[in-house]
């Protein structure tokens, strides 16, 4: 069976498997697991499941003595609204590939079961269920675990057109707790008193601040994504809370960028804060380029300009191990109704991970 027939059936086991997150129902009982393992244990791969709870699973295969890790999450975001094609079918037609996940990224992972299965040299990859939840805590335990040990190059398979990205934002997620001293609104103190009215002069302070970082070359993407509070137009607000998201450039420190806003409006003792999920920028950790743009000349990779959106490869790097992202389709596809990959851009990451693992 031609190698492009091949990836299409793996695909269509993998959109068929409902992993929307949330509500990440996913065990490693799941049908894409199941298939992937089966795939695995009748390529050679040594095989290990790790079930870490609420819907954070592990798989990881090797065969040999691997170099190369490659790393793809098989959970989706939600379907969502406006579909005209089924989501949880694959269907295939104009040169595409539609169906929930095709692009973001189990189109990559179909293409990595198919080079599984046509090549017998050492290969490693770790399947993970929690990615599309920014919580990254399959891979934060991959890591902790020594047990795999070290790879020299670490490859993310979200969709980059087929281009070796090597260096990308960050993504900080902050949740913020206002209090004030509610009562009667007729009471001239709601002006400095109302936890809204604080948010309020937090969130002013906060997009100036993140305006002269724009001004100093140091572009900040921030949002603050929810904001609500208080019980009705004549109370003075007692609580307020806001959920923000940060993206720094490569380079640049989620903790310290947390440490000044934290500080601004004057609101120290009025506001609690919790983060529910900081992932660096990549490079992390001091980490440079040199052994990655050399991994990519060494294998004949194209390299791209640096994206916007965060990757776990950005935990890899942190640990010290060198890391890119590289995987079909455009980002763009992703999260859409009607999500979709070119099979053109399947066939290109077949090859490239074929020529990978056979030289690596």
């Amino acid at each position: 069976m031609p190698e492009q027939e091949r990836l299409l059936e793996h695909l269509k086991f993998l959109v068929e498997c409902d992993s929307q997150n949330p509500p990440r129902q996913i065990t490693p009982e799941a049908g894409m697991f199941v298939h992937a393992r089966a795939v695995l244990e009748a390529a050679g791969f040594d095989v290990a499941m790790s079930d870490y709870g609420d819907g954070h699973v592990n798989l990881f295969a090797r065969r040999g003595v691997a170099t190369v890790l490659f790393n793809c999450h098989l959970d989706t975001v939600p379907i969502g609204e406006g579909w005209n094609k089924p989501p949880l079918e694959l269907t295939v037609e104009n040169g595409r590939a539609f169906g929930r996940g095709a692009c973001d990224i189990k189109g990559a992972a179909a293409a990595l079961l198919t080079v599984a299965e046509t090549s017998d040299a050492p290969m490693a990859i770790l399947f993970s269920s929690d990615e599309e939840g920014a919580g990254g805590c399959c891979v934060r335990n991959f890591l902790a675990d020594d047990s795999p040990g070290r790879f020299e190059q670490v490859i993310v398979c979200e969709p980059t057109a087929c281009e070796a990205i090597l260096a990308h934002r960050g993504f900080l997620s902050v949740k913020g707790r206002f209090t004030g001293v509610a009562g009667h609104s007729s009471e001239g103190r709601a002006l400095a008193d109302s936890a809204i009215h604080r948010m309020a002069r937090w969130i002013d302070a906060a997009v100036a601040h993140c305006e002269s970082e724009k001004a100093a070359g140091r572009p900040t993407c921030f949002n603050v994504g929810l904001a609500s509070g208080g019980t009705k137009s004549n109370v003075i607000a007692g609580e307020a809370n806001l959920h923000y998201s940060a993206r720094l450039g490569p380079g640049q420190s989620n903790e310290a960028l947390l440490a000044e806003l934290s500080g601004l409006g004057g609101i120290d003792q009025c506001a609690n804060w919790h983060v529910p999920f900081s992932g660096p920028p990549l490079p992390a950790a001091g980490q440079d380029e040199v052994p990655v743009r050399a991994f990519c000349k060494r294998h004949d990779l194209t390299i791209g300009e640096p994206v916007d959106f965060w990757t776990e490869a950005s935990l890899f790097s942190a640990a010290g191990m060198p890391a890119m992202v590289l995987g079909p389709g455009d980002i763009a596809q992703a999260h859409t109704a009607d999500e979709w990959v070119a099979l053109d851009q399947l066939e290109r990451a077949l090859n490239l991970y074929q020529r990978i693992v056979d030289h690596a």
